[in-house]
């Protein structure tokens, strides 16, 4: 211990260097130079391993913006060709709502055609017959069952007889027989309170009426009395049944 001692603080001790002091952004000065020349030394060696792979970075660049400009047209075409077949849809639709129309237009006009021949014909066969002055007649009952359950549609022609009949005032009054839940009960359907014209009947020599009926949709319906009143006249001038067809 001792030995180490004395030989540290002799003249055989070991040498002691002295070196200059330089600042920290001197030593940062001089390595940054060969630290960039590393980089771009790194970069030209990777650059240059993409080239001689195949890989272009320019020519890749042009395609890719060849590529983006291309899905931009095609985007804009498809815009433009989504358009033209919304145009397409709604004039189809528009066809297609105009022939519906007209379809039922037809079929009405055909329906009203074949009306009026029926009522001429009945009209010609009663005047070849012949009838009562004034004789009131119900012709042409039908009772047509609708789409939905519960519903009817009826249909009549009133006629009055001979060439000098009068002005016929009065109303009529439909009254349904049903079945419901096992037992029977009628439904009367008449002119209501607030005075409705649809049961008024007003006429010389003949009118036609149209009635739809609603019932509960569970009725099962028997048939229906027509009664024909004359206006001031408590009893019925005609009555006349008929089943749903």
């Amino acid at each position: 211990m001792w030995y180490g001692v004395e030989r540290r603080f002799s003249i055989s001790s070991p040498r002691m260097k002295v070196r200059p002091h330089h600042p920290w952004y001197w030593r940062w000065g001089m390595l940054l130079p060969f630290m960039l020349a590393a980089i771009g030394l790194a970069w030209w060696a990777y650059d240059s391993g993409l080239e001689l792979a195949g890989f272009h970075r320019g020519k890749a660049e042009q395609e890719l913006t060849r590529l983006r400009d291309q899905v931009a047209k095609l985007s804009q075409e498809k815009g433009r060709l989504t358009d033209q077949i919304a145009q397409f849809e709604r004039k189809v639709q528009i066809e297609q709502a105009s022939n519906l129309e007209t379809t039922k237009q037809l079929k009405n006009l055909a329906d009203e055609n074949d009306r009026l021949q029926e009522d001429l014909g009945f009209f010609q066969d009663l005047t070849a017959t012949g009838s009562k002055e004034g004789e009131l007649g119900v012709h042409r009952l039908k009772l047509d069952r609708d789409t939905m359950p519960g519903e009817y549609n009826l249909r009549m022609l009133l006629v009055r007889g001979g060439q000098r009949a009068k002005q016929f005032f009065g109303s009529y009054q439909l009254v349904a027989t049903v079945v419901e839940n096992g037992q029977t009960s009628t439904h009367v359907f008449t002119q209501d309170a607030s005075g409705n014209t649809q049961f008024q009947l007003n006429f010389r020599y003949y009118q036609r009426v149209e009635q739809h009926i609603q019932l509960p949709p569970e009725a099962q319906l028997e048939n229906v009395q027509v009664r024909i009143f004359e206006k001031g006249v408590v009893e019925p001038k005609v009555r006349q049944n008929v089943s749903p067809s």
